[in-house]
């Protein structure tokens, strides 16, 4: 099967997105599966406002056609409702080619969070993106039960993995600082909450890593907290594996592709209980949720590291890659058959 995967989100962005998409594409092959991607690197991009980190493309629908045209593709999947989503998109509607979709980000929120525009008009504007296509894949139970209240239909599960291999427990540190070690990984942006994280009083030492346009005052205003910008591959891990506890602040996360990576490491998980920490750390005992993030962090010291990294090797990439194919199918075929029965034909 050949899939095009229409992304607004792509390298050099650092966010779970990216690393879905990355991981599908490593694991696709193996399952039977040919991916395309059209990403930003196929077309000009500018800056966006006060995000600057993040380039738009200036995709047009005649672009995305060439595209769709040169690949062949059996089935379209639209990642991210950017640019390059919405030109995908109104092709294939145009051409009657069915898609499927995928919800990452909780954009109404984000963006409550920086300009007064009402949740309501964007989950409506998102809800008739969505609806369009063939089904919405969404990565928790949480998220599924939350957008179907909201009129999303078709709404399809598709996890997320860890790569155990890279992230696992390792001898010694490489962070020189008082313990315990509170490790914050993820953007650093007003919409991850980390303010939060960094207001806590607490023994020890509060580590960032990470970028983002909140990170300047942040940084300013506590200094006593180490901000080790972007890193990656064994540097990462090694960081994940050197904490002690893993601090999840934020509240409009999706399904939070760190969390894997810290219990992987070894690395207990401190968090509120909202959908994301519900939904992967649950009952596992791997975690605390607490309404009191302090009160979360100082009780998640006392999880013993081995039941992390036990408990996150029931996530996998190819697991992930698996599922996300088997929905692509079984979207089309249901499209297909909607379109081949009696209510199509009147």
């Amino acid at each position: 099967m050949r899939v095009l995967v229409a992304t607004d989100a792509w390298r050099p962005q650092v966010n779970g997105v990216v690393r879905s998409l990355e991981n599908l594409a490593e694991e696709a092959p193996a399952l039977g599966a040919d991916l395309s991607f059209l990403t930003p690197d196929c077309f000009r991009t500018v800056a966006l406002p006060t995000y600057r980190e993040i380039r738009l493309a200036m995709a047009t629908p005649c672009a995305a056609r060439r595209a769709i045209e040169r690949f062949g593709p059996d089935y379209v999947h639209i990642a991210t409702e950017g640019p390059i989503g919405l030109a995908t998109r109104r092709v294939c509607l145009a051409d009657g080619r069915p898609f499927t979709t995928s919800y990452h980000t909780r954009f109404p929120e984000y963006l409550s969070a920086r300009l007064p525009v009402p949740e309501r008009w964007s989950y409506a504007w998102l809800r008739r993106f969505h609806n369009a296509g063939a089904g919405t894949m969404v990565s928790t139970s949480t998220l599924e039960r939350e957008l179907a209240s909201r009129g999303f239909r078709h709404l399809m599960r598709w996890t997320r993995g860890v790569d155990a291999e890279l992230f696992r427990p390792r001898a010694g540190s490489v962070i020189d600082a008082p313990r315990p070690i509170l490790l914050y990984v993820g953007r650093v942006a007003v919409e991850k909450n980390v303010a939060a994280f960094l207001a806590l009083d607490l023994p020890g030492t509060k580590v960032v890593v990470g970028d983002g346009p909140a990170r300047a005052s942040l940084e300013a205003a506590h200094p006593d907290a180490r901000f080790l910008g972007v890193r990656s591959g064994a540097e990462l891990a090694a960081i994940y594996a050197s904490a002690d506890v893993f601090v999840f602040p934020s509240l409009t996360d999706t399904f939070g592709i760190v969390l894997l990576e810290a219990l992987a490491s070894g690395l207990p998980v401190a968090a509120f209980p909202v959908a994301g920490p519900l939904d992967v750390i649950g009952d596992s005992g791997c975690g605390v949720l607490d309404a009191d993030l302090g009160r979360a962090v100082r009780a998640a010291l006392a999880i013993p590291r081995e039941g992390c990294r036990a408990y996150a090797l029931s996530f996998t990439w190819r697991e992930s890659a698996r599922q996300f194919l088997d929905n692509v199918r079984l979207a089309h075929a249901r499209e297909d058959g909607h379109r081949s029965g009696p209510a199509a034909t009147e």
